[in-house]
């Protein structure tokens, strides 16, 4: 006993058919997610490699760049020739004495590194070109700027490599293009060889070779301090005059060139349009600082493409699609606010294409589980509809067992008298019409067919000697064969069907009578059952109707007359005028037809018609009109009036 209950106790541990059935679904759904899957790597993989991206994540980095908010250098200042310059010093371009005259104030106010953002590699005139040169030479030299180089990184800047070496300068590449987006995000290490001049002003600032490790294909990214204005910046004409303090210039690198609008050196950035020479001041701080922004490694971008991709898939497995749905939101804003904080570290992370993954992955996954989850609910309905269909054959099998042995049971108790058969037919038949007149629900008119059948089925308990006596019964015999309706009660008892309970209903109330002289309870008018009173006014109809070995059958007017006589004391008056109703119907109908012939007039004795009276045991028949009174009954409750 203890082992036993050992493992009754360990048995749920085991799983069951419920535990089995989210497992279940989970297998089915897991094909249909794996294609969401898929389909998000897929995309998002195809639209970065191809390019397609790349004007998105550009707009990713001018939002990063805004989130950060501008970072005003002091080690980089602008000196901008712009409008007002040019219309106080003259005609653009300036003589080169000008230039001369301000690379001359800039190092006289102490600035660590000239870097000219304007080109001079057409010769002018000599005094000129001289002059420029004289003052780069007593500046210490400065960085030149050029687009042009013979690929090898040689160039004509002011005649030539070995004149700018001979006065300490340097040429270098002021090469910048713009990415797929239009805007420029990079600045190169060299162009043709050539230097550019972000790297070559940070490394002659601080004396130290720029690695080449720090710019990947396509070049390093420039971080952008701020939008335009930012890298402070002072006019042309002012440092020309004298206007600008030394304090401004001194310790920093100077960017000179042309910022004003009608000299069309104005480029799109990730933080607005910006001037030639802030673009080139603000790769010349990035670089100062050794590149600080650097794109995250392509295998971390793959990684989180195929995390963020198979995210939702994976979690549809465990939860609903609504919370898939709202995880997937949870996780992107979560993506989003590390992609920040790793920009803010200096490391900048692909957004859009492991975004694009997430939320083709999300998309895929509520449609891939809706056709699964309707794939599922059609094979469910599939399965269900077979499965009804067997419940519904399997239950009509039953149902017809269960009446036929009902009907069996029935036959088996009238047949003890002899009757064939077809008594519990016809009673069937009579109160269905009756019912149906009465306008009963389909239903009860069904079981009240049926459950009539087994109105004498107490018979099965009484003895031959008395069920068979073809004599009147004596007084001992009658209370035996009154027991028949308790008997028939009994035997359908405790039932939970409700039309094994209407059965025994009939079966315990159908002898009883509206005056309350029925058996076995001796119920009075509506006291007694409405099945009950039903099946009695059938009965005593089919009982006048029908030919026994003790008595003829009546003719149909004769029984017609003795219903209507006794409605009101034996019978339920309202139903008797319901049933008379039906007559011609049951005549037209030919249930009538299924008595046998009934005999004329004057050909039998007379009987009495109600079954439920005991037989008296001398009582002789009295002449004229048939009476339920007058004459002594069978115990089958069929009166026994004269037939004519």
């Amino acid at each position: 006993m203890r082992r036993l209950k050992r493992a009754s106790a360990a048995a749920p541990r085991g799983g069951g058919p419920n535990e089995a059935q989210p497992q279940v679904r989970r297998t089915r759904r897991a094909p249909a997610l794996a294609a969401a899957g898929a389909l998000a790597l897929a995309v998002a993989l195809t639209a970065q490699l191809t390019g397609a991206l790349t004007g998105v994540e550009q707009q990713t980095m001018s939002a990063r760049l805004a989130v950060r908010g501008a970072q005003r250098p002091s080690d980089v200042v602008v000196v901008g020739i712009d409008d007002r310059s040019i219309g106080e010093l003259g005609q653009w371009p300036f003589p080169r004495s000008r230039h001369a005259s301000v690379i001359s104030r800039l190092h006289a106010d102490g600035a660590r590194q000239i870097v000219y953002d304007v080109q001079f590699t057409e010769q002018t005139a000599p005094a000129q070109d001289m002059a420029l040169y004289d003052a780069i030479g007593h500046a210490g030299g400065a960085v030149l700027s050029t687009s042009e180089s013979d690929g090898h990184g040689h160039t004509n800047v002011l005649g030539g490599d070995a004149n700018l070496a001979a006065i300490g300068a340097r040429a270098a590449a002021a090469n910048l293009t713009n990415d797929a987006a239009g805007v420029i995000t990079r600045f190169p290490y060299a162009v043709a060889g050539l230097r550019s001049m972000a790297v070559v002003g940070a490394e002659r600032t601080t004396g130290r070779r720029l690695s080449t490790a720090l710019f990947p294909p396509g070049g390093a990214l420039i971080d952008y301090r701020g939008g335009a204005g930012t890298i402070p910046t002072v006019s042309f004409s002012d440092v020309y005059y004298g206007k600008v303090p030394a304090s401004t210039f001194r310790g920093k690198v100077v960017v000179v060139g042309a910022v004003a609008q009608s000299l069309d050196d104005i480029h799109g950035t990730p933080v607005g349009l910006m001037a030639g020479p802030e673009v080139q001041a603000n790769a010349l701080s990035t670089a100062l600082r050794l590149v600080p922004l650097r794109s995250a490694p392509g295998w971390l971008m793959l990684a989180l493409v195929a995390v963020l991709g198979l995210f939702a898939p994976v979690l549809r497995l465990r939860i609903g699609v609504i919370a898939t749905a709202v995880c997937s939101v949870v996780l992107a804003v979560a993506f989003a606010v590390a992609a920040q904080i790793a920009f803010d570290a200096g490391v900048v992370l692909s957004v859009v294409a492991p975004l694009l993954a997430l939320v083709v992955g999300a998309v895929a996954t509520i449609v891939a589980s809706h056709w699964a989850e309707s794939r599922e609910r059609r094979r469910v309905a599939r399965d269900n509809d077979v499965l009804e269909g067997r419940v519904r054959a399997r239950t009509a099998e039953l149902r017809d067992a269960h009446l036929e042995m009902i009907h069996r049971l029935a036959q088996a108790a009238e047949s003890r008298d002899e009757d064939t058969g077809q008594h519990i037919e016809r009673i069937g038949a009579l109160c269905d019409r009756l019912a149906r007149a009465l306008e009963l629900p389909e239903e009860q008119i069904e079981m009240l067919r049926v459950a009539s059948a087994m109105h004498d089925v107490g018979k099965i308990g009484i003895p031959d000697r008395v069920l068979l006596k073809e004599g009147p019964l004596d007084k001992s015999e009658w209370e035996t064969m009154k027991g028949h309706a308790t008997i028939g009660a009994e035997i359908l008892s405790h039932s939970s069907s409700s039309l094994i309970q209407m059965a025994e209903t009939i079966a315990r109330t159908h002898h009883e009578r509206w005056d309350g002289s029925g058996y076995p309870a001796g119920l009075k008018g509506e006291e007694i059952p409405l099945v009950g009173r039903i099946c009695a006014v059938c009965d005593v109809f089919d009982a006048l109707m029908s030919e026994r070995p003790y008595k003829p059958a009546w003719q149909l007017p004769n029984a017609i007359a003795e219903i209507r006589r006794v409605g009101g004391s034996h019978l339920d008056a309202r139903l008797v005028e319901v049933f008379l109703t039906l007559v011609p119907e049951l005549v037209a109908g030919g249930l009538t037809g299924a008595y046998p012939t009934a005999p004329q007039a004057g050909e039998a004795e007379p009987v009495q018609s109600d079954d439920d009276t005991a037989r008296s045991q001398q009582q002789q028949p009295t002449a004229g009109a048939p009476s339920a009174e007058d004459d002594a009954l069978r115990p089958e409750g069929e009166p026994q009036l004269s037939p004519a």
